[in-house]
């Protein structure tokens, strides 16, 4: 997706073309496939939902055809992790992958492990200790509130959260709209955020643990390579967010 003239871009496939991808569930085979995949065309060519899809079929609102809707349909199944997980922008991790770059990411540490090493900032504490709780989901604005950002607070809120997603103990794990007194629904669905043991559990989460954090860096990388070997080091380090290949 980029900005021509003031105008969104968006850069899709034809519908008839082999490689179109139609359908959510296809998406998410295809992300099973793949392990790995942004939303929006980034540095990689082809590494992209974006780019596998039919342009006119994003923001219809259509579930049958729109990747935007997609992606609220995919975070909510639990099947595949969705956030910022690369270059501080949205795409998809599958439950195989996903131990290894939790592994590269978290360095090694619960989050837990962090703060006592004095690794994580405060901002990211006041928010991470209210999740506890690994079934604990919350709306962006409660999650906002309760951590002490917003006017008089803390400052910097999306990026903290932005970052939290980047080191993998983040994900959106919904899109929901709020409820009024009686119950009823209404307004835009809002990103509802959870930490990924809540998908898949702390076991399979952290099952990577068992190797060096570069190693699981290096795991990653060479799949890339494999799977796009048009892409050169440094688009790959700035895509994956590894610090070297």
């Amino acid at each position: 997706m980029a900005v021509e003239n003031g105008t969104w871009i968006m850069y899709g496939v034809d519908e008839n073309d082999p490689y179109c991808i139609h359908t959510v569930e296809q998406l998410i085979e295809y992300i099973d496939e793949k392990g790995f995949l942004p939303l929006f065309k980034n540095e990689i060519p082809g590494f992209s939902v974006e780019e596998r899809t039919v342009a006119d079929g994003w923001w219809s609102d259509n579930p049958a055809r729109d990747p935007w809707v997609w992606r609220e349909i995919i975070a909510r199944s639990g099947r595949v992790a969705y956030g910022k997980f690369f270059d501080k922008k949205a795409g998809f991790i599958s439950k195989k992958w996903f131990p290894y770059f939790a592994n590269y990411r978290r360095d090694g540490y619960d989050f837990d492990a962090l703060w006592d090493d004095e690794k994580a900032s405060m901002r990211q504490k006041k928010i991470m200790d209210l999740f506890e709780n690994e079934n604990t989901e919350l709306y962006s604005f409660e999650l906002k509130k309760q951590a002490g950002f917003g006017k008089g607070g803390e400052k910097n809120f999306e990026g903290t959260v932005t970052n939290l997603q980047m080191q993998t103990y983040l994900c959106l794990r919904d899109f929901r709209q709020r409820k009024n007194k009686a119950g009823e629904s209404y307004g835009w669905p809002i990103a509802v955020y959870a930490r990924p043991e809540q998908l898949w559990g702390y076991d399979h989460v952290t099952s990577a643990y068992h190797e060096e954090p570069e190693e699981s860096g290096k795991r990653i990388v060479k799949y890339i390579m494999d799977q796009y070997p048009i892409a050169t080091a440094a688009q790959i380090r700035k895509v994956i967010g590894v610090r070297e290949v």
